[in-house]
């Protein structure tokens, strides 16, 4: 999983990408293409 300072591009790599938000971290998730997983915090 990649730490990314930006989520808003890792949300733009892949139209299946996800932003969630767990346990106060931002998580980029990608079911289709799990290599775009990204954190934040």
């Amino acid at each position: 999983m990649k730490v990314v300072s930006s989520l808003k591009s890792a949300k733009k790599r892949h139209p299946a990408c996800q932003v969630v938000r767990r346990r106060g971290r931002l998580y980029v998730i990608n079911k289709t293409e799990p290599r775009y997983k990204a954190r934040q915090g």
